[in-house]
């Protein structure tokens, strides 16, 4: 593993951006595994609850600032948003907690998807959850079979809860180029939440350079997870990415996550696990530099 010594780790070593008004490290931290033992969404066992407390405080520790998070993140026994709660509150004026509404789970874990006069109540209830009186920023997450239709519903509904002082601002997430427009027109949007990573097609390349273009933040998820996304990283490492991880005595995931932030000073990364361990290699990322040659290595 790439290392410093841990007490010189620090997530601010990325740089920072705005999501509106709000600076945030680049290198921030995605809840969605930290309520299972085992792959997300999974009916399994629940995680342990005091290790993903003090995974959560050492994250903050280490300079992140940027938690991502949704209310429909959760097992039997455990809610991430109550997991951060608990760890974290009272809450620092410099923390921000992205969350993200449109899907919802049942009592038995089973999907559902809200209509625009649902999504107060999915608002209300991460705000309850998270012990907050607004949202620093909520994405309206699209379902993967509705990355055509019409967003204006559904985005207008946020926007007039944006006005009414429950959200601060606004983003979106697995969302296309003509559903942006479409959302951008009703209100404005500080980031876009699509998957992305290394291999990812070109679309996926020019949208996150369309962002940058507006000065909106990009943040991928499954960077390092890839195709196996929610169970986690389910194929072996090319070589191109071994090679650089061996040029820096770095991991692959290390790899993985340097080459995200190397997209764009606009591009955050939300790489999120229950390992202490893993959460320190994962921020010293940060300070990962590759060069021109790297970048081309594992763009190829």
């Amino acid at each position: 593993m790439m290392t410093s010594s841990s007490e010189t780790i620090d997530a601010s070593v990325a740089g920072t951006w705005k999501l509106g008004d709000l600076t945030v490290n680049r290198i921030g931290f995605g809840t969605m595994r930290l309520p299972q033992n085992g792959p997300a969404f999974a009916r399994g066992d629940s995680g342990d609850r005091g290790r993903a407390i003090r995974v959560l405080r050492r994250a903050v520790e280490l300079g992140v600032n940027h938690f991502d998070t949704a209310a429909f993140y959760f097992s039997p026994l455990r809610s991430a948003n109550e997991l951060i709660n608990s760890a974290l509150a009272p809450y620092t004026d410099d923390l921000v907690i992205t969350t993200k509404v449109g899907p919802g789970r049942d009592p038995s874990g089973e999907w559902i998807w809200a209509d625009p006069d649902q999504l107060r109540g999915q608002v209300e209830e991460n705000l309850r959850q998270l012990g907050r009186d607004h949202l620093d920023v909520v994405n309206l997450r699209i379902a993967r079979s509705h990355t055509s239709s019409s967003v204006a519903e559904h985005f207008g509904a946020l926007a007039e809860l944006r006005e009414a002082g429950l959200i601060r601002h606004l983003g979106m997430s697995n969302t296309s180029p003509e559903q942006l427009a479409e959302a951008q027109a009703i209100a404005p949007v500080v980031c876009v939440q699509n998957m992305y990573g290394i291999g990812s097609p070109p679309e996926h390349h020019a949208l996150l350079r369309h962002c940058g273009e507006q000065g909106i933040a990009f943040v991928p998820f499954y960077a390092i997870a890839g195709a196996g996304r929610e169970a986690g990283a389910t194929t072996a490492d090319g070589e191109a990415v071994l090679t650089v991880a061996r040029n820096h005595s770095a991991t692959p995931t290390q790899v993985r996550l340097a080459w995200t932030l190397h997209q764009g000073p606009h591009v955050l990364a939300i790489p999120g696990t229950g390992n202490p361990d893993h959460l320190t290699e994962n921020v010293a990322a940060g300070a990962l530099r590759l060069t021109p040659d790297e970048l081309a290595l594992l763009a190829a």
